[in-house]
Protein backbone atom coordinates (compact mmCIF):
# COMPACT_ATOMS: atom_id res chain seq x y z
CA UNK A 1 0.00 0.00 0.00
CA UNK A 2 1.52 3.26 -0.70
CA UNK A 3 1.11 6.77 1.25
CA UNK A 4 -1.85 7.80 -1.37
CA UNK A 5 -4.11 5.03 -0.47
CA UNK A 6 -3.84 5.08 3.15
CA UNK A 7 -6.82 7.34 4.72
CA UNK A 8 -4.85 9.38 7.55
CA UNK A 9 -7.48 10.01 10.01
CA UNK A 10 -8.62 14.05 10.61
CA UNK A 11 -5.89 16.60 11.83
CA UNK A 12 -7.93 18.74 15.18
CA UNK A 13 -6.66 22.33 15.01
CA UNK A 14 -7.23 23.66 18.66
CA UNK A 15 -8.61 25.27 19.82
CA UNK A 16 -11.74 23.50 18.40
CA UNK A 17 -15.26 24.62 19.29
CA UNK A 18 -17.67 22.00 20.12
CA UNK A 19 -16.01 19.14 20.43
CA UNK A 20 -18.24 16.02 21.48
CA UNK A 21 -17.31 13.70 23.74
CA UNK A 22 -19.27 10.57 23.68
CA UNK A 23 -18.83 8.68 27.54
CA UNK A 24 -20.44 5.17 27.85
CA UNK A 25 -20.77 3.61 30.82
CA UNK A 26 -22.97 1.73 33.87
CA UNK A 27 -26.31 3.37 34.62
CA UNK A 28 -25.70 4.08 37.95
CA UNK A 29 -27.61 7.20 40.18
CA UNK A 30 -24.53 9.18 40.26
CA UNK A 31 -23.41 8.46 36.49
CA UNK A 32 -23.73 11.52 35.05
CA UNK A 33 -22.74 14.05 38.55
CA UNK A 34 -19.35 11.83 38.07
CA UNK A 35 -18.83 12.45 34.49
CA UNK A 36 -19.65 16.46 34.96
CA UNK A 37 -16.90 16.66 37.83
CA UNK A 38 -14.08 15.28 35.90
CA UNK A 39 -14.91 16.77 32.69
CA UNK A 40 -15.01 20.40 34.54
CA UNK A 41 -12.03 19.55 36.13
CA UNK A 42 -10.59 20.20 32.57
CA UNK A 43 -12.94 22.12 30.54
CA UNK A 44 -14.10 24.28 33.41
CA UNK A 45 -16.13 26.78 31.18
CA UNK A 46 -18.71 23.26 30.14
CA UNK A 47 -22.26 24.44 29.73
CA UNK A 48 -24.28 21.33 31.29
CA UNK A 49 -27.25 22.26 29.07
CA UNK A 50 -24.35 20.11 26.26
CA UNK A 51 -25.37 17.66 28.18
CA UNK A 52 -27.24 14.47 25.90
CA UNK A 53 -28.34 11.22 27.67
CA UNK A 54 -29.46 8.25 26.23
CA UNK A 55 -30.24 4.74 28.12
CA UNK A 56 -29.24 1.80 26.41
CA UNK A 57 -32.29 -0.67 25.61
CA UNK A 58 -32.23 -2.79 28.65
CA UNK A 59 -31.34 0.09 31.04
CA UNK A 60 -27.95 -1.42 31.86
CA UNK A 61 -25.98 1.25 30.24
CA UNK A 62 -25.82 4.67 29.81
CA UNK A 63 -24.55 7.09 26.82
CA UNK A 64 -23.67 10.58 27.50
CA UNK A 65 -22.34 12.96 24.95
CA UNK A 66 -20.80 16.25 26.00
CA UNK A 67 -19.44 19.38 23.66
CA UNK A 68 -16.70 21.05 25.17
CA UNK A 69 -14.15 23.79 23.65
CA UNK A 70 -11.15 21.59 23.34
CA UNK A 71 -8.09 23.08 23.82
CA UNK A 72 -5.11 20.36 23.20
CA UNK A 73 -4.07 17.00 22.48
CA UNK A 74 -3.08 16.57 26.14
CA UNK A 75 -6.33 18.05 27.67
CA UNK A 76 -8.63 15.16 25.29
CA UNK A 77 -5.98 12.35 26.64
CA UNK A 78 -6.45 13.74 30.61
CA UNK A 79 -9.95 13.88 30.26
CA UNK A 80 -9.84 10.02 28.73
CA UNK A 81 -7.71 8.86 31.18
CA UNK A 82 -9.76 10.40 33.77
CA UNK A 83 -12.91 9.18 32.93
CA UNK A 84 -11.84 5.54 32.38
CA UNK A 85 -10.76 6.12 36.43
CA UNK A 86 -13.76 6.29 37.41
CA UNK A 87 -14.81 2.61 37.00
CA UNK A 88 -18.01 3.05 35.59
CA UNK A 89 -17.36 4.27 32.38
CA UNK A 90 -16.26 2.13 29.72
CA UNK A 91 -15.74 3.59 26.41
CA UNK A 92 -15.02 6.91 25.93
CA UNK A 93 -15.17 8.20 22.16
Amino acid sequence: MTEETVQQPPKIEFPCADYPIKIIGDNCDNFIEVILEVIQRHAPDLDPESVRRRDSSKGRYLSVQICIDAQSVEQLENINRDLRETGIVRMVL
